[in-house]
């Protein structure tokens, strides 16, 4: 070891211009070498965005700590820009080719798609919508028929639902046999009883093939505690009742808290029940 030093100091001195004695680098340098290696911090305009509500909430309740001014002028502007905004989580399922891409297509991007495959996982769509001069965004999940294509994404349909629709084809009775399957298997991942559920008969163009009677289907949309639809996707003169499914929902959701407040709440501690409250004297365009 000592043989390494001294010829490592006599390298040095033959290298130095001058002669002199050997000195060590600064420790500035050192670390600035060090710190060329390490990642850069996020953008702060990043993190403002994603801890802005989180923050609103600490300074709204610690004593001693609620912002004045301007300071709290841009606080409640930030804050109020997130919850002007609700998000609303509507998942679409059923057997595999009764329609669901369809009708999520139809809605959001309000034309039948010219072509369609068999939906792997999930499709994610969303659309802002305005009810009585409040935006609202619906997030419409796409999902899988097809078990094989479902194992590894259930857990994450069901997670934070807020409204579920079951599609069915009219002109095939085992895709409504199978409803019950599809209504158990939502039951099986704790859907709150409370979270508002639709049935959608879909291709109800095809007349002359449909083997699923309205009344049968509304008998049984009764006993489960959800409306009916019967619409077509396809079909440009069925637009709007298309439309009327996701507004209706819509319309339901909009007396419920968006995700990002009832967040803001189990922050504060505040986590309350969820319940459906419409005001009797409130008067809105609901199509349901």
């Amino acid at each position: 070891m000592l043989a390494r030093r001294q010829a490592l100091r006599e390298r040095v001195g033959r290298a130095s211009p001058a002669a002199g004695p050997t000195r060590r680098p600064a420790r500035g340098r050192v670390s600035a070498a060090l710190n060329m290696h390490q990642p850069p911090d996020p953008p702060r305009s990043a993190a403002v965005s994603c801890l802005c509500v989180r923050a609103a909430a600490r300074l709204r309740s610690a004593p001693g700590m609620q912002p004045s001014g301007p300071a709290a002028a841009e606080l409640d502007a930030s804050l109020e820009q997130y919850l002007r905004v609700r998000i609303f989580k509507i998942i679409v399922i059923g057997d595999s080719n009764v329609g669901k891409t369809c009708l999520t297509f139809r809605f959001c991007g309000g034309a039948f798609p010219a072509s369609t495959e068999a939906t792997i996982g999930v499709d994610f769509r969303e659309k802002t919508v305005e009810i009585e001069g409040e935006k609202i965004k619906v997030q419409v999940w796409d999902t899988a028929g097809q078990e094989r294509f479902r194992k590894s994404m259930v857990e994450h349909y069901y997670r934070n639902v807020h409204a579920v629709i079951f599609v069915y084809d009219v002109t095939k009775m085992a895709s409504f046999t199978n409803l019950k399957m599809w209504i158990e298997e939502c039951n099986g991942h704790a859907v709150p009883p409370f979270v508002p559920k639709v049935l959608v008969g879909n291709k109800c163009d095809l007349r002359e093939q449909i083997q699923v009677p309205s009344s049968v289907a509304l008998k049984f949309a009764d006993a489960h505690n959800m409306l009916l639809f019967e619409t077509s996707a396809k079909d440009p003169k069925e637009s709007q009742n298309v439309e009327s499914i996701f507004m209706c929902l819509a319309c339901r959701l909009k007396a419920q808290k968006s995700l990002l407040y009832r967040d803001m709440e189990r922050q504060q501690g505040k986590v309350q029940k969820l319940e459906f409250t419409q005001d009797a004297n409130n008067k809105n365009s609901c199509p349901c």
